[in-house]
C-alpha cells in the first residue's frame, strides 16, 4: 500500500501533506520551490529519509492549495504553522530545503513555542541580489515555455553532469505540467523576490544547522556565508559547506541525511 496524501482543511486554506515512520519524535520536512508539487514523490521521499523512520514520525507538507496572488514567504510560514497546530504538532524538529528553509526560519522566529530545532539547506536570508535568476524563471513560466523552464531550473539546481543525464526525464516531466502548475510556480517564485530575513535572525533561539554549497548556481556561496555570519553569535549553531553537489546538495550529498539525523538526535 502506498503513502496516502492527506489534506488539512481550515477556515482559511487547504493544505496537502503525507507522513511516514512510527517514532515518538516529530520531524517535519518543508520542500523547496519546484515546478510541480512533490506530493506524487512521496514514496521516493520516504525512501530518501528512511533513516528517520524508526525514531520519528515524519511529516512532509506542501504549500496551501489555493494560493493568493500576493503570497509571501512569511504568509507561507503562517499557514504552515497553522497546519502544525491543526495536527497538534509541537516540539518539532523542522527541516527546510531551499525555499522551505526560508519558511522554516520564519516559523522558528515567529512561533518558537512549537519548534525544538531547525535545519536548513541551500537557503538564504536575503534574496534581494538574486532577483535575476528568479525573474528569469518567472518570465519563462509566463511565456508558457515549459520545456525551457524545466531545463533552466534543473540546470541551475543540479551539477552539470547530473543535469545532462536528467534531460530525457525532464523532457517527459515537462509534458505533464499544467497551466495551474505554472500559475502556482509563478506565485511561489515571486514570493522569493526581495525576501530578507536579516532583521529577524535574533528572534531565533533554538539550535540551528545550516548546509550550503560552494558551487550553488542559484544562490552562490554568498548565501551560506551570509547565514554563517548572521547566525555565528547564536548558541547551538552549526553548519557545513559542501562542494560538488550544487544547490541540490540536500538530495545529492551522500552524508547529508546522516548529518540531519545526528543534529536532530
Amino acid at each position: 500500500m502506498g503513502i496516502i496524501i492527506k489534506s488539512i482543511c481550515t477556515n482559511s486554506f487547504k493544505m496537502e501533506y503525507f507522513c511516514f515512520g512510527k517514532g515518538e519524535k516529530t520531524l517535519v520536512i518543508l520542500p523547496g520551490l519546484s515546478v510541480q508539487s512533490v506530493m506524487p514523490l512521496a514514496a521516493e521521499i520516504e525512501k530518501d529519509y528512511s533513516i528517520f523512520k524508526d525514531d520519528y514520525t515524519v511529516y512532509v507538507f506542501d504549500r496551501r492549495c489555493d494560493l493568493p496572488e500576493n503570497y509571501s514567504i512569511y504568509d507561507m510560514a503562517d499557514d504552515t504553522a497553522a497546519a502544525f497546530k491543526h495536527l497538534n504538532l509541537y516540539n518539532i524538529n523542522l527541516f527546510g530545503a531551499s525555499q522551505g528553509g526560508m519558511i522554516a526560519l520564519c516559523i522558528a522566529a515567529k512561533y518558537p513555542g512549537i519548534i525544538k530545532k531547525i535545519a536548513v539547506a541551500s537557503a538564504a536570508i536575503n534574496l534581494s541580489d538574486k532577483k535575476d535568476i528568479i525573474d528569469s524563471w518567472i518570465n519563462t513560466a509566463k511565456s508558457n515555455d515549459i520545456q525551457r523552464l524545466y531545463d533552466n531550473f534543473a540546470k541551475a539546481v543540479y551539477p552539470n553532469q547530473l543535469y545532462e543525464s536528467y534531460k530525457p526525464l525532464l523532457s517527459e516531466a515537462a509534458k505533464t505540467v499544467t497551466k495551474e502548475d505554472l500559475c502556482r510556480f509563478i506565485i511561489l517564485a515571486n514570493a522569493a523576490v526581495n525576501f530578507n530575513f536579516s532583521p529577524y535572525v535574533s528572534d531565533i533561539h533554538c539550535p540551528v544547522f545550516a548546509a550550503g554549497a560552494a558551487d550553488d548556481k542559484v544562490l552562490g556561496k554568498y548565501a551560506i556565508e551570509e547565514i554563517i555570519n548572521n547566525f555565528s553569535t547564536l548558541p547551538n549553531f552549526s553548519y557545513k559547506i559542501y562542494e560538488g553537489y550544487g544547490h541540490a546538495l540536500y538530495d545529492l550529498a551522500p552524508d547529508f541525511k546522516d548529518k540531519l539525523y545526528e543534529f536532530f538526535t
